[in-house]
């Protein structure tokens, strides 16, 4: 049959919504930092205000795909909170690389830089946020201060060595 005989209503939606999948493995625990849940908890409320008032738009067509993001964001943020395991920081001196550490690290050359191990869904490339389940994560998690850990790259292996490891410590109350 031709296409100049079939209903534009019979075509499938370019713009629908489409379930967006977990960044982690399955099986694997949906971890956060109390912080990081917190952001998510207000970005969400700031999606189903701005939704809101796009449902009032003058625009029927900007709308509905409007509406089609939005509610796609916003399902999978209600998702990720729902699915969160909130690590609180160990409380006392930081003596070994956990989730939510901040640590400073040493190459080889003498160059250092900071990394925060958080959440799939806190990941911040631009900040030195990285999920707990990248290399880098993987190859500090458990570590103390001086230790030298390896970091096995796709070209060669890296030497890093712990220069400090550090936990933001998040008040109850900006949590609430």
């Amino acid at each position: 049959m031709s296409k100049a005989f079939t209903r534009e209503d019979d075509l499938p939606d370019p713009m629908a919504a489409r379930r967006v999948s977990s960044a982690l493995p399955p099986g694997a625990k949906n971890y956060l930092t109390p912080d990081g849940a917190q952001r998510l908890r207000a970005e969400l409320e700031g999606l189903i205000q701005e939704r809101s008032n796009v449902a009032v738009s003058s625009n029927p067509n900007v709308a509905r795909e409007q509406l089609q993001i939005l509610d796609q964001r916003i399902d999978h943020l209600r998702q990720s909170l729902e699915s969160a395991v909130i690590i609180e920081p160990p409380t006392g001196p930081a003596e070994q690389v956990r989730f939510g550490a901040t640590v400073t690290v040493r190459d080889s050359s003498g160059e250092e830089c900071r990394y925060r191990i958080v959440g799939v869904d806190e990941t911040d490339m631009d900040r030195g946020w990285v999920s707990w389940l990248s290399p880098i994560a993987k190859a500090l998690l458990h570590a103390r201060h001086g230790d030298r850990v390896s970091l096995k790259l796709p070209s060669k292996e890296e030497a890093l060595e712990i220069v400090s490891i550090v936990y933001e410590q998040v008040e109850k109350d900006e949590r609430a």
